[in-house]
């Protein structure tokens, strides 16, 4: 019968944020690359800083926490049989703080008053309402959390000795982090908050980027276990196969949540007062989220040829030829996954001391984070919304923008890789991050650099005409499509599966175990902090 239509206009109202962010974020995106090749000169009124700033707040927030909310409330909707009324006005409210946040962020930034970046380091000071902007979101996505906890909760007591249908279960995942993730930033904000208005006349700045930081990596992790999801469970169905193992995934759901939160430190390797064996502790912490990766490489490769040896398939890689490499449902998340291996591999890089050395605010560490949310997540949320978004718009994806769909995927693609290979290269030569255009006065080694930034430029070209595309895909799927039913395609298990144990179930014990390793990794280092502070630093404005 489809979607429920209240239910339905709750995600197509978060994908219609989703892409307009897409849309103005991706153009700050081809601005600052153009600008970073030395090919355009940004006006004074909207400088690098502006756009950069601008460029990871809708990226990094807006386009990646709407779809994340809208996809994953589609989900619980199908599969846990609608959504109760208040939880329906707790997704609506979320939907409207966020938006206010986003509105008393981004005022800020356009008046150049908060040309602090994505990460909003102290030192560095914006105006007080960029801030309290950013609380609104928070408070925004508490209360989706909360919503689905409720729902959740719901249908559990009236399904007693039931397993949570295996996309909720992701859902749940998700919203668990996105709540304690989200806590530590949460607390850094109200810090900054009257150190901005000048109530306070310092600010502990190694305490404030650790928390950051906390909340930081975190969220990375979220949009990759909402990719994971469409992976395990959406992309069996698409390609005619069967899911792999139902308890092997919710072990990798639960494994993520658990060992995730620390992950963030590795970010803070070269950060003075952390002691070496606090900062070692947390690289084996952040080293251990590779593990369930491992596994999924593992049953995603095995689902792939499972599939393509019952459709006829020969020899060692004959599978390959068996999937459908036209599909773009397939063809985007699959592309995704294969952009993975060398991002994680990246992410291990970074990870590592010694190799951190090399590359740390280096271009290199922009290209990595292009290839794990430009390729591994965004083409996974653009697969996923080539049949969301016609199911619950109650159209259809034709031939047609099927044909479409793939032109897109391939263009991005193209434009996303020669981005990303030219930033890191650029980065093991020394290029900085977020720095606009200069030759450092004509320096032979910068001069050397500008072959990489002028490909780094037309990767960036090409990136814009996809990010038209993709928008224009899905605004056409949502309005303009033909009337009909699209299936939500998930994955059943294979016929002789082991039953999952109920063990998976115990969310407390979950949650439990989850913030027993946040206290391993990060009490001593907030007691040191908080108890033996420097003096603090007053604020500072650059520009």
């Amino acid at each position: 019968m489809g979607i429920n239509e209240e239910d339905a206009r709750i995600s197509k109202a978060y994908f219609t944020v989703t892409f307009l962010a897409l849309l103005f974020g991706g153009t700050f995106g081809l601005l600052q690359g153009l600008n970073r090749a030395g090919l355009l000169e940004l006006p004074s009124w909207y400088n690098y800083y502006q756009v950069l700033t601008s460029h990871g707040l809708l990226l990094v927030l807006v386009f990646t926490s709407f779809f994340t909310i809208g996809y994953f409330y589609a989900s619980l909707s199908h599969t846990l049989g609608g959504l109760l009324p208040k939880v329906r006005k707790m997704v609506w409210i979320g939907f409207g703080m966020k938006l206010i946040g986003f509105v008393f962020a981004a005022v800020p930034i356009v008046m150049g008053e908060a040309s602090v970046m994505y990460t909003f380091y102290p030192p560095l000071q914006a105006s007080p309402w960029f801030y309290i902007g950013l609380v609104l979101i928070v408070l925004g996505v508490w209360m989706a959390a909360f919503g689905a906890f409720i729902q959740v909760a719901n249908w559990r007591k009236r399904n007693k000795g039931q397993h949570l249908p295996i996309l909720s279960f992701f859902a749940t995942g998700v919203f668990v982090l996105l709540f304690f993730g989200s806590v530590p930033v949460a607390i850094e904000v109200f810090m900054i908050i009257p150190w901005a208005f000048g109530w306070v006349e310092t600010i502990n700045v190694m305490l404030s980027r650790t928390l950051f930081w906390a909340f930081g990596h975190t969220l990375v992790n979220i949009w990759y276990i909402t990719a994971l999801s469409a992976w395990y469970v959406i992309i069996p169905k698409v390609i005619g196969g069967r899911r792999f193992s139902d308890t092997l995934t919710r072990v990798v759901v639960i494994l993520l949540v658990i060992l995730n939160i620390p992950g963030g430190f590795h970010h803070q390797i070269v950060d003075p007062g952390i002691t070496e064996s606090v900062k070692y502790l947390h690289v084996f912490m952040s080293l251990a989220i590779g593990f369930p990766s491992l596994m999924t490489a593992y049953a995603m490769f095995s689902v792939f040829e499972r599939t393509g040896r019952a459709k006829g398939a020969k020899g060692l890689f004959g599978f390959f030829k068996k999937l459908p490499w036209g599909d773009v449902r397939f063809l985007a998340p699959m592309i995704a996954m294969i952009a993975f291996i060398p991002a994680g591999a990246g992410g291990i890089v970074q990870t590592t001391n010694q190799l951190n050395q090399v590359v740390h605010n280096s271009l290199w560490v922009v290209g990595h984070f292009h290839l794990t949310l430009g390729m591994t997540v965004a083409l996974t949320f653009f697969g996923i919304s080539y049949w969301l978004i016609p199911y619950i718009s109650k159209r259809v994806l034709t031939p047609a923008m099927n044909k479409f769909g793939v032109a897109t995927t391939i263009l991005w693609t193209i434009g996303m890789s020669l981005m990303s290979i030219s930033m890191h290269l650029v980065g093991l030569m020394g290029s900085p991050r977020r720095t606009s255009y200069s030759t450092y006065g004509d320096n032979a080694t910068a001069l050397g650099w500008d072959p990489y930034l002028i490909f780094l430029g037309i990767g960036g070209t090409i990136l814009i005409i996809a990010v038209i595309m993709q928008v224009y895909a899905a605004f056409h799927l949502m309005f303009r499509a033909p009337k009909g039913e699209e299936e939500f395609p998930i994955g059943e298990e294979e016929d002789n599966a082991s039953k999952t144990p109920f063990w998976t179930e115990r969310w407390s014990r979950t949650i439990l175990l989850m913030l027993v390793v946040v206290a391993m990794g990060y009490v001593i280092p907030l007691v040191d902090f908080i108890g033996y502070a420097p003096p603090g630093s007053p604020p500072f404005q650059l520009w």
